[in-house]
């Protein structure tokens, strides 16, 4: 696609700029104060390109879609949005877009193929030993928690579940590696960060994380080849469908994928609803009376109150009208969660944790079409295991304040103190 400065130079900018970093370094209420006026008065709105880019990008603005209605509607249309040109706010080269983001960073016929190969790897077998080692973990975790009466939160409990999730379920059994493989999926998504970056530039951050975590799938794939067991990268080495099976590079793509979505998501989605069940006792009361009866519906609102996942990317694939608005091919639309899940029009009360919320169409799994989020069955045991510990057997925790990653990609609780 073509570069669109010459068709956007003179258009201004709007008012009420979501551009900066300060912007996204503010609190989640304070950014909602901003979305929900541009959800009332231009659900799309232009803005200058995203601060945090590690290249500015070649184009001078990027259009922001504010309204749940309207990040469904680029969601579910990919003909028009598409994927393959990228999915962050950088401009990345194909061939690391394609090593970074597996099929997030691709359109069909290449990205319904895919993931149709990696689901395969997903039999019911399979599905029921994942839960069975997340009641596992889940226990073994609040078992930690309880025997040390304080420390950081994110460490002893949200960041430990995920990475056990994900490296014991695709047979991962060293823990060096798994914790290799979580150091560079944190390089990921937090290379701005000077604590993870620890005086190192942010392009070279994201280099050696992306190439620690290819390597890793490499040569797990290869070591899979000559010694299968009953495991995840067993059966993506294994799967085919219409006598198609996945290269390796597709698999390390793929574990690159798994590595960071399956591990920040979930991480922060536990983090923000244990401080939210502090800050709404009455919820937590009312989803203990009743925990088997109440946790499907609750599961849903820890998502969307949470909205691990603030932005995604879609590039307008030729001239087109969206919400009024006319956007021109090559043009970039930004999808804001964060703020869909907090619509008036969609959402009653939507500044209010409530578990029992139903029917609740957030958009913390994306807003449907082809690139909802795969691994969400998955986030769902984790997140229901988890605060069935937590809740049953660690009545006397109280956590302080979150200390929050700056960024417009996800809501990272970087630390949160706890004590029982």
């Amino acid at each position: 696609m073509t570069s669109t400065l010459s068709t956007t130079s003179t258009r201004p900018y709007d008012p009420l700029s979501i551009s900066s970093l300060d912007f996204w370094a503010k609190t989640a209420e304070e950014r909602e104060t901003t979305f929900a006026q541009l959800r009332a008065e231009r659900p799309v709105s232009w803005h200058r390109p995203l601060e945090g880019a590690i290249m500015p990008p070649e184009n001078d603005g990027v259009w922001v879609v504010t309204s749940h209605e309207l990040i469904s509607e680029v969601s579910k249309h990919p003909e028009l949005f598409c994927s393959g040109e990228g999915f962050q706010f950088e401009e990345i080269p194909e061939d690391v877009l394609s090593a970074a983001g597996s099929f997030l960073g691709m359109d069909d016929p290449r990205h319904a193929s895919l993931r149709k190969l990696v689901s395969s790897a997903f039999t019911p077998k399979q599905v029921a030993k994942i839960h069975d080692q997340i009641k596992n973990q889940a226990r073994l975790i609040v078992d930690g928690l309880i025997a040390r009466k304080e420390g950081d939160f994110v460490e002893a409990v949200s960041k430990k579940l995920p990475m056990w999730t994900i490296y014991e379920m695709m047979g991962l059994e060293d823990l060096e590696q798994r914790e290799e493989a979580a150091h560079h999926a944190d390089g990921m998504v937090s290379w701005a960060d000077e604590d993870v970056a620890a005086g190192r530039e942010p392009g070279e951050v994201l280099n050696e994380s992306l190439v620690g975590l290819l390597s890793m799938g490499f040569e797990f794939a290869e070591e899979r080849r000559r010694n299968p067991k009953s495991d995840l990268m067993t059966g993506l080495v294994n799967a085919e469908v219409d006598g198609e099976k996945l290269t390796d590079e597709e698999i390390a793509s793929f574990f690159v994928l798994l590595s960071v979505a399956g591990n920040d998501t979930t991480r922060n989605s536990i983090s923000l609803t244990t401080r939210a069940f502090q800050d709404f006792p009455d919820q937590r009361e009312l989803l203990l009376a009743d925990f088997d009866g109440r946790i499907k519906p609750a599961i849903e609102e820890f998502v969307r109150w949470a909205s691990p996942v603030m932005t995604f990317r879609r590039t307008a694939t030729q001239d087109t009208v969206l919400g009024g608005q006319e956007i021109k091919a090559g043009e970039w639309v930004a999808m804001i969660y964060s703020s869909g899940n907090r619509d008036e029009k969609v959402f009653e009360n939507p500044n209010r944790f409530d578990i029992t919320r139903w029917p609740n169409p957030h958009v913390g799994f994306g807003g449907g079409g082809p690139h909802f989020c795969m691994g969400s069955f998955v986030a769902k045991m984790q997140l229901r295991e988890i605060f069935d510990q937590l809740l049953h057997r660690a009545p006397t925790l109280r956590v302080g304040e979150p200390e929050y990653l700056t960024g417009n990609f996800v809501r990272a609780v970087k630390s949160m103190p706890y004590t029982l």
